[in-house]
């Protein structure tokens, strides 16, 4: 039987936070797979970088169990830079403190430059009312230059999205959570150059609702930078509009993911995203070909499309392992295609809309601080009318 487990090592994160997170409490018979998986559950936390347990035993047969983590520094700026041989560049950057009042709490905020400026907040508290039930909340202010594409031409338009967003945050068990809830935001389009249509209206301003559910299931195991596991993440929504020209639509993506540790210094990493939406035959679809989501070097929303198909697949060698630095090689290829609005399933098949971009990138990255990977990728089409391009972020691409 266990007589006590107290944790050591924990200085900004509260220590009664942690004992609330962690199976193994007072009085409950030791169990190895039990405290393993504690392990794996600290390790999750953005304020942890490590954790392992030691067992003591005394003579009346009962043991003291020792939960020792390794912080992380928490208060962290971050940037996403993106460009293209098109000369297109746009950037993000913001600060974010991952570990608020010691108990894992979120709170950031953004800058972003895309042609236009645009900014958030977010407030993400998982843990916030028990061990298993948190709220997140977030507000944006969004303003990018977006092409439309009409039959056989494009136009660009000024569009601004305005609103907020409340989930509730929900852990079914160790591996499985969910996240419910809703969004009010409103939708500004506004004709800056390009073709015309008569079908198109050249300014509009529309409020939307939103309700979304995200299903988390997550087996990976961590080793600081690496992973061994699988991942997949669900996120279904729905799309209410106050105004036909953009009507209410249905849209749900799967994201699969599995890594695979490659001998003492590789990581296999792969990604394949699979998603639908209702096919309405609009310039505004949801899925977008984008440098920073998707196909690394394609450039800044190329194109969109009512379905899509995506798969990242990367090799991540590590070539400096120290104290805290690391320096990562890594080698990959993005590959993925779209349903044209309106269109149908060939669509998937046929070559204008089939990007294929191997490449190349670096991971520099500090093991004492939560997500502090900087990374460059150089990416090159090898598929039609391709283009090519840098691509500078905070963290993995996925």
């Amino acid at each position: 039987m266990v007589a006590d487990v107290k944790i050591q090592g924990a200085k900004r994160t509260k220590p009664a936070f942690l004992k609330k997170l962690v199976q193994m409490q007072p009085n409950m018979p030791l169990d190895s797979l039990l405290m393993d998986e504690d392990m794996t559950r600290l390790k999750r936390l953005p304020s942890i970088s490590h954790a392992y347990y030691q067992v003591f035993s005394s003579d009346d047969g009962r043991h003291n169990v020792f939960y020792n983590v390794e912080e992380n520094f928490t208060l962290i700026p971050f940037a996403n830079l993106f460009s293209s041989s098109n000369d297109d560049f746009a950037f993000r950057v913001g600060l974010q403190e991952f570990n608020m009042l010691g108990r894992n709490i979120t709170l950031g905020g953004f800058y972003q430059y895309d042609v236009f400026s645009s900014y958030g907040v977010s407030l993400r508290a998982p843990y916030l009312f028990s061990n298993r039930f948190g709220l997140a909340f977030n507000y944006h202010d969004f303003t990018t230059q977006e092409p439309v594409f009409f039959e056989n031409a494009t136009a660009d338009y000024r569009y601004n999205n305005n609103g907020f967003e409340l989930l509730g945050l929900y852990e079914l068990n160790f591996k499985n959570r969910i996240e419910l809830g809703a969004s009010l935001f409103t939708e500004d389009y506004e004709y800056l150059s390009g073709a015309t249509d008569p079908n198109v209206p050249q300014a509009l301003k529309v409020d939307k609702h939103l309700f979304k559910l995200i299903y988390n299931f997550d087996g990976i195991s961590y080793d600081y930078h690496y992973l061994k596991g699988f991942r997949s993440t669900l996120n279904f929504q729905y799309v209410g509009s106050a105004d036909p020209t953009l009507p209410e639509f249905l849209i749900g993506f799967n994201d699969f993911a599995y890594f695979l540790r490659v001998g003492n210094r590789g990581n296999w990493a792969s990604r394949l995203r699979l998603g639908l939406a209702s096919n309405v035959d609009t310039p505004f679809a949801p899925f977008t070909v984008d440098n920073n989501l998707n196909i690394r070097g394609v450039g800044n929303t190329i194109d969109r499309g009512t379905g899509a198909i995506v798969l990242n697949t990367e090799y991540r060698h590590t070539l400096v392992d120290k104290d805290w630095f690391v320096l990562q090689s890594n080698v990959f290829i993005d590959g993925g295609s779209w349903r044209n609005p309106g269109g149908d399933f060939s669509d998937f098949g046929d070559d204008q809309n089939i990007r294929i971009y191997p490449g190349v990138g670096l991971r520099f990255m500090h093991k004492r601080i939560f997500n502090a990977i900087f990374r460059i990728d150089y990416g090159y089409g090898i598929t039609k009318d391709a283009d090519r391009g840098l691509v500078f972020g905070i963290g993995q691409y996925f």
